[in-house]
């Protein structure tokens, strides 16, 4: 079982950055798909952004040109930068990997953007 934890979430101001982190127990990244999903309160959860084992990337809209999604498989770990944070953006954020049938989940990093 592969575990997935997420890191660098917390409080920040509309207009500010955060770059989210996610570590795998095992060197997976090389092979498999990663995602960043979020969760607002009442609301389902939605694929923010997504890198295929193939490096090809993609965003739903409403981050598109503020969050850039990457990873180091040497390093076993995915990021998500976010820039230009909005209040809408408010969520908990989870990391998701993605092979064939295997599919892991982290266990979420609380992003809150407030003035």
């Amino acid at each position: 079982q592969v575990q997935l934890v997420e890191s660098g979430g917390g409080l920040v101001q509309p207009g500010g950055s955060l770059r989210l982190s996610c570590v795998a127990s095992a060197s997976i990244f090389s092979i498999f798909h990663m995602g960043w999903y979020r969760q607002a309160p009442g609301k389902q959860r939605e694929l923010v952004a997504a890198i295929t084992s193939g490096e090809r990337t993609n965003y739903t809209d409403s981050v598109k040109g503020r969050f850039t999604i990457s990873r180091n498989t040497l390093k076993n770990t995915g990021y998500l930068q976010m820039n230009s944070l909005k209040l809408e953006d408010t969520a908990v954020y989870y990391c998701n990997a993605v092979f064939g049938k295997l599919d892991y989940w982290g266990q979420g990093t609380q992003v809150t953007v407030s003035s």
